[in-house]
């Protein structure tokens, strides 16, 4: 997959684009039925199914106080996209430019100029342009006027529920991860880089991963059954996520411990596959009760 990092300011360019614009956090499986119809449009006009990113959320730079909650970060995103089948990715920074940019700009200086699409295909709440003035009708009368082909994919239902990034987002705060695969086609995952660590697991006989996940959504504190992946290799994993109080109580961390794994992981890219939530985060009597726990919860991981 070829990635572009500046849609704007690109000279790339390709015979045949078929294109679709959005922030894509999850790559959940109604946004896998806008890439489905992507690949189709892309078939029919001859050309390459591209993706247009919006980086980082809109609600980081409209509310950078409140932490966004992102369900994928941008080069866990990419991995999911090319799996899919897409070719090229585009990146449109959202920053004031992009921000304060009308509708009829973001068409004629972005698709057409840009991009030279010849088909955009969109989800049912698409929006666009400065206030989100821009939606799915003067799309597709300026799909007419620029002669592109404009295609609207309706919203994805699964179980009752309209699937959505928020839903998602809410399910995982609330630190409900064993159905989320209903909604996004896989175990939820956090990604991040291990951070150094005080070593208190270490001393305690379970020694931790602490990950650092940036602006990700993180479930709710608790001790966590899961897969740990590292190097391309995946270990069962006993992950807590919380601010320890029994040793700690401040800051949150989410720490992992691998199974039968035993080396550095500091500076290393993992992958955290949730599967289970075991029990909620307690403030033990001792460090005795606390490492009894932790085993009974290794052993719990070990066994499913």
């Amino acid at each position: 997959m070829q990635c572009i990092e500046d849609v704007r300011s690109t000279k790339a360019r390709f015979d045949a684009l078929a294109l679709t614009v959005g922030c894509f956090d999850g790559v959940h499986l109604g946004h896998q039925e806008i890439i489905r119809a992507l690949r189709e449009e892309a078939r029919i006009v001859g050309g390459v199914p591209a993706v247009m990113v919006i980086e980082p959320n809109p609600r980081l730079f409209f509310a950078p106080e409140h932490s966004p909650n992102i369900l994928t970060d941008l080069p866990y995103k990419k991995r999911l996209l090319e799996a899919l089948g897409v070719e090229v990715l585009y990146v449109l920074p959202f920053d004031r430019q992009t921000a304060s940019m009308s509708p009829a700009d973001f068409v004629d200086a972005i698709l057409v100029k840009q991009c030279g699409v010849k088909a955009v295909v969109v989800g049912h709440d698409f929006a666009f342009g400065h206030r989100a003035q821009g939606n799915y009708d003067y799309l597709k009368t300026a799909a007419a006027r620029y002669g592109f082909r404009a295609r609207q994919v309706d919203p994805l239902i699964v179980e009752g529920e309209r699937v959505s990034s928020t839903l998602i987002r809410e399910r995982v705060v609330q630190g409900e991860v064993e159905d989320i695969e209903l909604y996004l086609g896989r175990k939820y995952t956090l990604c991040g880089t291990v951070m150094p660590g005080r070593g208190i697991g270490r001393t305690l006989g379970f020694p931790t991963a602490n990950l650092d996940i940036g602006q990700c959504c993180v479930p709710a504190h608790g001790v966590y059954a899961a897969e740990a992946v590292v190097d391309g290799r995946r270990h069962k994993a006993a992950v807590n996520i919380g601010i320890a109080p029994t040793i700690r109580g401040s800051l949150r961390l989410v720490e992992a411990h691998l199974l039968d794994f035993d080396g550095d992981l500091t500076g290393k890219a993992l992958d955290i596959v949730f599967h289970k939530h075991l029990r909620p985060e307690k403030k033990f009597a001792s460090r005795e009760e606390l490492t009894t726990a932790i085993a009974r919860d290794v052993e719990t991981v070990r066994g499913m």
